[in-house]
């Protein structure tokens, strides 16, 4: 598929009308573009590297949870596309429950991911509401503490290589990957300039041996602790946040319950053009191109 011909069935498959596009249209067009017969002689063409490299180049970072994002198609405002390898490394930090300020779709191509959407429930586990904000497209994330919630787990699915989802944009979830795996991922046109991230309560956190991720929270290092389920124990996300009187986060030693100063997250790194086009020759030969 030639780049432009994808360009133009994400155009068409979003609408070009003032309402945003449901996440059924994205997930079909994401679906229909991440065929290996599809998404095969697109990755090779853009491997290439003659086409809007620098862009690409810029926007694509390697995510602190432990999976490249690696964008394909810029078409902001209206969508962007972008692949996402998982590489399934052991102790790899998982996300915490959050939402988008768009609709989202994506499309498993290999390997498998575990999908957990949640709501807000009076009987659910506690947990910290936190709304973030981003300075521009690849600027630094802003975390600010809004308050006490109680979250529920809805439903729990399992997506292999050939399935896909879409997700408006307030719905509550997060993504698990256990195992090497890479999903086409697509975002559309913004709906809002914010998302909502919810932490699981914790009277202490140590701040030794903890990563910070893109949306400017810190978290554990260590396994997935697994979901918040509705049985009334608390599971779930691995970040750990601390705030100060700001209400953004910054640095400084151990959190406890009463909050702590922490550093703002540091600008994302771009990876090297080099590593960019690597991974998607790789990827366009396991898929046989």
């Amino acid at each position: 598929m030639e780049v432009e011909e994808a360009r133009r069935l994400l155009v068409e498959g979003l609408g070009a009308g003032p309402e945003p596009p449901s996440p059924e249209s994205a997930r079909q067009v994401t679906a229909q573009l991440a065929h290996p017969g599809t998404l095969g002689p697109l990755v090779r063409r853009l491997s290439v590297g003659d086409l809007e490299l620098a862009e690409c180049v810029r926007l694509s970072y390697r995510h602190v949870l432990g999976f490249d994002k690696l964008l394909l198609l810029p078409g902001a405002p209206r969508f962007m596309l972008r692949i996402h390898f998982w590489h399934g490394a052991a102790g790899a930090v998982s996300e915490d429950i959050h939402n988008h300020r768009c609709a989202i779709a994506s499309a498993v191509v290999r390997g498998r991911v575990r999908m957990e959407c949640y709501e807000p429930a009076a009987d659910g586990v506690p947990a910290v509401a936190y709304r973030e904000t981003i300075d521009g497209p690849g600027g630094a994330w802003r975390l600010r503490r809004v308050g006490e919630a109680r979250l529920r787990l809805l439903h729990t699915e399992q997506y292999g290589a050939g399935r896909s989802y879409g997700l408006a944009a307030r719905t509550l979830h997060r993504v698990v990957s256990e195992e090497p795996t890479v999903t086409l991922f697509l975002e559309t046109a913004p709906q809002r300039s914010v998302t909502d991230v919810y932490v699981r309560s914790r009277s202490r956190v140590r701040d030794c041996g903890s990563d910070r991720d893109d949306r400017g929270s810190v978290r554990d290092s260590g396994s997935d602790p697994g979901p918040i389920g509705g049985n009334g124990r608390s599971g779930g996300p691995g970040r750990t946040t601390g705030t100060g009187r700001t209400g953004e986060v910054r640095s400084g030693g151990e959190v406890r319950s009463g909050g702590a100063e922490r550093a703002d997250p540091p600008p994302k790194t771009p990876l090297p053009p080099a590593v960019y086009l690597a991974e998607l020759g790789a990827l366009a030969a396991s898929l046989g191109y």
